[in-house]
C-alpha cells in the first residue's frame, strides 16, 4: 500500500515512487504537489493507478502525475505518459472515454459593472442556444457524410459553414483538426450517437461559464490573449459527447483480447493496450482522432451560440460585444510529439487524461502571438470557485512532457457529493454570491458542487511554484450553465 513515506522527495514541489517500490515498473512516477496535496490523494487509488502505469510497455521516461489528481479508470486522472512511438503501446484507458474533452475560452470588452443587470438574460440566452443534460440533442443533426467530413475537418468543418472565425480556427490546439483520423475506423454504433449530438454540452462536469477577469498576474501576456480586467468572458468546458464515449468503450472491450494476442501482462485490466504500429493499435488511433476532431467542432458550434446569445443581449446596447477566441486546448488526448528525455530526442505519444498540454515559448505550431509566452493552458475550477490562465514554460518540456494541470480534481465522487450535498441549496447558495445558475438536473448541480473539488487555487500554485507554468490571470464566475 502507497504511504507517505513511500515517496522521496526529489525537490519542492516534486515527489517520486521509485521503481524499487515495485518490482514490475519500468519506469518511476513523478508527482508534482504540495504535502498537503499529496497527502490528500492518497485518499483514492490514484497513486496505485500510476504505479500501474507504470509497468507499460514501451514507456520512454517516468510517469507524470499533476496536482489535480484523482483516482480514474484504469489510469489516474491528471496522469501522463510518453511511450516510444512507434513501438511503444497506445491505451485507451490512458487518454479517457471523453476522448478530447477541453476547455475553449472567449474574450470580450463587455464590462462587468456596465452589465450586471443583463447576466441574468444572459445566462438564459445561452441556456437556450446550448442544449445540455445526458443524451441532449445538438444545434445541428448530421448525416452520415456530413460526420465523416467532421471527423476528419474537425472545426474547419464549421468555419466552411459559417459558424467560426479564422482566428478560431488559428487559436485552437493543432488548429482544431488532427491529422490522421479515419471514420472507417469507427463504428456504427458511435456514429449512431454522434449523428444527433454535434453542438450540444452534455452533462457531467461539462459547463458554460460566465466570468469576469478578476486579476491579471502578466499583463503583456493577457494584452496578447486579448483578456482585460473587470471584463467578461466565455468558457466552454466539453468533449466529444456520447461518440467518443462510444470510441473509447468499443476499443477498450476489443483489446481485452489483443493484450492476449500480443502477450502483454497488465496488473490492471483497464489499462488495456495494442502496440501502436500494430493493425488494432493504428484503428484506434485513427478512431480518437476521429472523436478530438468531432469534439474541436463541438465546442465551436457551442462557441457560435455563445456568439449569438452576447449578441442577442448587448448588441443593442454595446458597440464592442464581440466574443473573440482566445484558444482552445484538449486535456483527454494521445498526441505524438518529440521531447528531450535524459538528454535524448526522442518520438512519443503522450497519453494526456486530464492534463493539459503546456508548450514553453518558441514551441513549434502555436499561434505567432502566443510564441513568446508559451502555449495557453485553460484551467477551469469548480462550480462558483476561480479558473485560471497559464501559459507553459520551457521547465515544462523538459519535466513535464511539456504539459500541466487541467483543473482543481475531485475530493468526493459523484456518489458522494449527491449525498453530501442538496442541488437546491447550493443553487440558492450560488445565486446569494451573485451567480446565475442554469442546470437541467438539481442532482447533477449536486454532483459538481464546489466541496467535491480540491482548491483550484492551490493546484495552480502548485504547478507555478514547480516552474510548469506561469500564471496570466484568475477568472471568477457570474453566470454558469450545467446539465
Amino acid at each position: 500500500m502507497i504511504q507517505l513515506q513511500t515517496f522521496k522527495k526529489i525537490r519542492e514541489y516534486e515527489w517520486e515512487i521509485p521503481t524499487s517500490y515495485r518490482g514490475d515498473m519500468r519506469q518511476p512516477v513523478r508527482v508534482f504537489a504540495t504535502r498537503n496535496l499529496l497527502e490528500a490523494a492518497l485518499g483514492d487509488q490514484s497513486f496505485e493507478q500510476a504505479v500501474n502505469a507504470a509497468t507499460l510497455m514501451g514507456l520512454a521516461g517516468p510517469v507524470v502525475v499533476m496536482p489535480d489528481v484523482h483516482q480514474g479508470y484504469g489510469f489516474p486522472i491528471g496522469g501522463v505518459a510518453a511511450t516510444r512511438y512507434p513501438e511503444g503501446i497506445i491505451s485507451p484507458g490512458a487518454i479517457g472515454y471523453d476522448i478530447n474533452c477541453g476547455v475553449r475560452l472567449l474574450s470580450s470588452r463587455v464590462e462587468l459593472e456596465a452589465a450586471r443587470a443583463e447576466i441574468n438574460l444572459l445566462a438564459s440566452a445561452i441556456n437556450q442556444r446550448c442544449p445540455s443534460g445526458v443524451g441532449a440533442k445538438g444545434v445541428v443533426h448530421l448525416t452520415q457524410p456530413e460526420l465523416d467530413q467532421v471527423c476528419r475537418q474537425g472545426a474547419r468543418w464549421a468555419l466552411k459553414k459559417g459558424m467560426a472565425e479564422e482566428q478560431d480556427i488559428r487559436r485552437t490546439e493543432e488548429g482544431g483538426c488532427v491529422e490522421g483520423a479515419d471514420p472507417a475506423k469507427v463504428s456504427r454504433r458511435a456514429k449512431e450517437r454522434g449523428q444527433g449530438q454535434l453542438g450540444s454540452l452534455g452533462a457531467g462536469n461539462h459547463f458554460i461559464e460566465v466570468d469576469v477577469v478578476k486579476e491579471i498576474y502578466h499583463p503583456e501576456v493577457a494584452q496578447a490573449m486579448g483578456l482585460f480586467e473587470g471584463c467578461l468572458v466565455v468558457q466552454i468546458h466539453c468533449g466529444s459527447r456520447g461518440f467518443g464515449h462510444q470510441v473509447c468503450t468499443d476499443y477498450v472491450q476489443s483489446f481485452q483480447s489483443v493484450v492476449k494476442r500480443y502477450n502483454i501482462r497488465l496488473p490492471d485490466r483497464e489499462l488495456v493496450c495494442a502496440p501502436m504500429d500494430s493493425p488494432e493499435g493504428k484503428d484506434y488511433l485513427a478512431a480518437m482522432r476521429a472523436s478530438a476532431n468531432y469534439a474541436f467542432a463541438n465546442r465551436q458550434l457551442l462557441a457560435n451560440a455563445a456568439r449569438q446569445a452576447f449578441h442577442e443581449v448587448f448588441a443593442v446596447k454595446t458597440r464592442n460585444w464581440q466574443l473573440s477566441q482566445v484558444y482552445d486546448i484538449a486535456h483527454n488526448m494521445g498526441k505524438i510529439e518529440t521531447h528531450t528525455i535524459a538528454g535524448e530526442k526522442v518520438k512519443v505519444c503522450v497519453h494526456r487524461k486530464g492534463a493539459t498540454r503546456a508548450f514553453g515559448p518558441g514551441t513549434p505550431g502555436l499561434p505567432l502571438e502566443f510564441a513568446p509566452y508559451g502555449q495557453p493552458v485553460l484551467v477551469p475550477g469548480s462550480m462558483g470557485t476561480a479558473s485560471w490562465v497559464l501559459v507553459g514554460t520551457q521547465e515544462s518540456m523538459e519535466r513535464s512532457y511539456g504539459s500541466a494541470c487541467h483543473g482543481a480534481g475531485r475530493v468526493l465522487s459523484r456518489h458522494q457529493a449527491k449525498r453530501e450535498v442538496r442541488g437546491e441549496q447550493l443553487k440558492t447558495e450560488l445565486e446569494a454570491k451573485g451567480i446565475q445558475v442554469r442546470a437541467g438536473s438539481l442532482a447533477g448541480l449536486a454532483e459538481e458542487a464546489p466541496v467535491a473539488y480540491k482548491d483550484v487555487d492551490e493546484v495552480v500554485k502548485t504547478v507555478v511554484a514547480a516552474g510548469i507554468a506561469r500564471m496570466v490571470a484568475r477568472l471568477t464566475p457570474v453566470a454558469v450553465i450545467k446539465g
